[in-house]
């Protein structure tokens, strides 16, 4: 879904980081070479005798469209002329077929890449196959459909191939919605979101994505594990959350029961303004505490505001002051507007300002537009990334200072400039998550700059109270700072499970869990 750059940001990209050098235009899909697949005939044959011919593909094409997810780094790597890629993309059509090309692989020492839409930004679907001798993608997007609803509990089953558009549809029939909006929304699978921890945009009043799933269907190199069922169990530990945000590493999700609720009746747009990112944050924090039930509440900092002034247009006031935020609130009408009342009341007492419907009424029309404007800059020449954490209220101001100046003197470091853009994208009554967009002049070995940037970054976050990831999970990109968030024994609780369901270590190689024990025995 590629877009084309406003031109106002592409007037504004030489006034802010200098002279740009228009990069070479990416290879063509059809002129790329990949590496020559090591998936034996017999590994094939075997295969197809599981899925079917047309479900094991080896085709330069396909596999390419599966060496990787959608990071600025997989992007730089996809124009290349030459890509690693898996040896094989295997498509199962439903839970039996995925289990049983498990237990082939675990036995015939093949790494196994789950694929679902291909949205990773963490490096999660590079095709590494650690010590393995060969590495297939398993492409779970088969695995399509709604398996059961229930009206009267507000539940529903679905196959984790399933997309969100589609999963929306589907409950749409029955005047009900998931309301699960993360960016990827338009290509992602449920699967994927469940096996990230995926927050969607209206978190503030639908909640995670990990917080709506009531029960898994797992298929895993040992067999099948089903987790979850009646609410509120207190039948020992929730082993559920083992694989909410185990990115594949443990097994591949084939089935989920969700938590749906009904079509809202009614949908409100306000826009806000603050004097600064300070006074914003801490409306939103005095919102989140007091309950005041947005379904959608962002800030935007100085820089960010000005951006996204400029992108729809008004240059003439995309360097001014102040900070924008707005607001969403949908369901019953009554209910809507009291709780829109409710929270401009808070939002006007700490030092906002409305300024009416037109602003969130015009981020809710782009709002899944953004990532992909980074393909956009990749053409004018201007490196672009994001990066997200979360951290305590009392932590924030000082977690987005120091996440900044590391940002900023990374990119000096490597004599580039950059543009630094933040915004609180999700509210809890503790604290808030912040999400960081930079745009640079990276003018060498872009992969290697950008990795010694991110690596002083991770630091940074780490060293003041944030956690490496809030909702684009861990992948291979974090896996190392991973391990220093949720220490040795963390680690080797996870090792412990993985070595009991994955003894062959053929789950996603080197995503998660850094160079694992079962891993270097293989």
């Amino acid at each position: 879904m590629a877009k084309d750059l406003p031109l106002a940001v592409r007037a504004l990209l030489p006034t802010i980081l200098g002279r740009i050098r228009r990069p070479e235009p990416p290879v063509a899909l059809s002129d790329v070479i990949a590496a020559a697949s090591s998936l034996t005939e017999e590994d094939r044959a075997d295969l197809v005798a599981i899925v079917g011919a047309d479900a094991v593909r080896t085709d330069d094409g396909s596999r390419i469209r599966h060496s990787g997810g959608r990071s600025t780094p997989d992007l730089l790597r996809l124009r290349a002329a030459h890509q690693a890629a898996p040896d094989a993309v295997v498509s199962p059509r439903d839970h039996d077929e995925v289990v049983r090309v498990l237990g082939f692989a675990s036995e015939h020492d093949i790494a196994v890449i789950p694929f679902g839409g291909g949205t990773s930004v963490v490096g999660a679907l590079a095709p590494q196959r650690g010590a393995h001798r060969t590495v297939i993608s398993l492409d779970v997007r088969r695995l399509s459909g709604l398996l059961h609803f229930d009206e009267v509990s507000g539940e529903a089953r679905f196959l984790a191939g399933t997309t969100g558009p589609e999963a929306e549809r589907l409950l749409t029939a029955h005047g009900f919605e998931l309301g699960h909006f993360p960016q990827s929304f338009l290509y992602a699978t449920l699967g994927g979101f469940a096996s990230a921890r995926s927050s969607g945009q209206n978190s503030a009043g639908n909640g995670r994505f990990d917080a709506m799933v009531t029960a898994l269907r797992v298929a895993t190199p040992t067999g099948e594990v089903v987790l979850g069922g009646a609410p509120g169990s207190a039948a020992g530990p929730d082993l559920m959350r083992l694989f909410l945000g185990a990115e594949g590493t443990l097994g591949v999700i084939t089935e989920l029961s969700v938590r749906v609720h009904p079509l809202p009746e009614a949908r409100r747009y306000e826009g806000w303004t603050f004097p600064d990112f300070e006074t914003g944050a801490d409306a939103l924090r005095r919102v989140a505490q007091l309950g005041t039930g947005p379904t959608v509440i962002r800030l935007s900092d100085e820089a960010e505001t000005g951006i996204g002034l400029a992108q729809h247009g008004r240059v003439g006031k995309a360097l001014a002051k102040g900070c924008s935020a707005i607001t969403v609130f949908e369901g019953d009408a009554a209910v809507v507007a009291e709780r829109q009342e409710l929270t401009a009341r808070v939002l006007a007492a700490a030092g906002g300002r409305s300024t009416g419907p037109a602003p969130a009424e015009e981020w809710a029309r782009g709002r899944f537009g953004a990532p992909y404007l980074r393909d956009a800059l990749l053409d004018h020449g201007a490196f672009c990334e994001t990066l997200e954490t979360a951290t305590t209220w009392a932590d924030l101001p000082r977690l987005k200072t120091a996440v900044t100046d590391a940002i900023r003197s990374g990119f000096a470091e490597q004599n580039s400039k950059s543009l630094i853009l933040c915004h609180i994208s999700h509210i809890y009554p503790t604290g808030a998550a912040l999400y960081f967009t930079i745009i640079g002049n990276l003018r060498g070995d872009v992969l290697e700059e950008w990795s010694l940037i991110k690596a002083g970054v991770n630091d940074a976050i780490l060293a003041n109270g944030g956690t490496i990831s809030h909702h684009h999970g861990v992948g291979r990109d974090h896996a190392p700072w991973f391990a220093r968030e949720v220490g040795e024994g963390g680690i080797r609780i996870l090792r412990a499970v993985k070595d009991q369901l994955d003894p062959s270590g053929i789950m996603n190689p080197g995503a998660l869990l850094p160079a694992s024990a079962s891993a270097e025995r293989s």
